[in-house]
């Protein structure tokens, strides 16, 4: 008997519907529609695909949806004017500058400008610093989709022992944080970690986030374990067509784990319908309001 498959396409679905649901409320009740900026600086085609993805869906929810595109040559101070602006737009609520910036520009500089209640990529050194000591924050997406998922899949993850594959300021350390906020027992493990495989083999949940193709095999799961694959790599497949894979081998690990995410349709749909949960959340504390059951960490 194979591992249950934790489909993210459906549970994305499933998040963005209920985002729809409460902004509709929101509307009608409070007379607020949620506002989503994205800057991008440049023209890295795969970033242009992802904010038009972020767009389309923002506006499918009832949101609004502000884009700004700025030349790759743009200065850092333009770009640092263009969001002090966005910071004190009151119909804005969330506000994305999509990475990779163009190498002239500190990316650093560029995120902690962003206004900490506006920040939904859960990137400024504040939200860090709250996430880390167990306080209310915005959320990396990644890390948040992949929390909400295993919640479903577990109901408590209270005493579960969790190894993050993965030492990131965007997916490992930030995961790892969340899976402490659930009483878990974290291990956060890397390419220095002595005999990886049997540090991932004591795991309950393993978050493989390394960006290696098919790096953790089916040998290094504990039976029965959860297998959350966030990685997503090109490799070069039959006939020389590119195929996408994850930091895991799916199908050695699919025989022996409990549950896993499948690459693509795991992790990945999720982190968009995360981007609009968090511009949600903004947008309620913003206004004093409820916060969506079920959205937040």
């Amino acid at each position: 008997m194979g591992a249950t498959v934790i489909d993210g396409k459906k549970f994305a679905a499933g998040v963005r519907e209920q985002v729809a649901a409460h902004v509709t409320k929101l509307k009608s009740e409070n007379g607020i529609t949620p506002g989503l900026a994205v800057v991008l600086v440049g023209e890295d085609p795969a970033s242009q695909v992802y904010v038009r993805s972020k767009g389309k869906q923002t506006v499918e929810v009832g949101m609004n949806s502000y884009e700004h595109r700025l030349d790759a040559d743009t200065s850092e101070a333009d770009l640092l004017a263009l969001i002090a602006k966005l910071n004190n737009d009151p119909d804005v609520h969330g506000i994305l500058v999509q990475l990779p910036l163009p190498a002239h520009l500190d990316s650093d500089l560029v995120i902690n400008s962003i206004d900490p209640a506006k920040d939904v990529d859960g990137f400024h050194i504040s939200n860090v610093g709250l996430l880390g000591t167990g306080q209310k924050s915005m959320v990396p997406c990644t890390p948040l989709g992949c929390l909400m998922m295993l919640r479903e899949h577990h109901g408590s993850l209270s005493g579960l022992s969790a190894v993050v594959v993965g030492r990131s300021n965007i997916v490992g350390k930030p995961m790892a944080q969340l899976l402490l906020g659930d009483s878990c027992t974290v291990t956060i493990a890397h390419s220095r970690t002595k005999d990886l495989p049997e540090v991932v083999r004591q795991a309950d949940i393993v978050v493989a986030a390394v960006g290696r193709p098919e790096m953790v095999t089916g040998d290094w799961i504990k039976p029965g374990a959860t297998v959350i694959d966030v990685g997503i790599n090109r490799i070069e497949g039959a006939e020389g067509k590119a195929r996408l894979v994850g930091d895991c081998h799916y199908e050695s690990c699919a025989a022996v784990a409990g549950a896993i995410t499948p690459v693509p349709g795991g992790v990945g749909p999720m982190t968009i319908a995360c981007l609009l949960a968090n511009t949600l959340t903004a947008c309620c504390r913003a206004n004093d309001l409820a916060e969506p059951e079920g959205l937040t960490a």
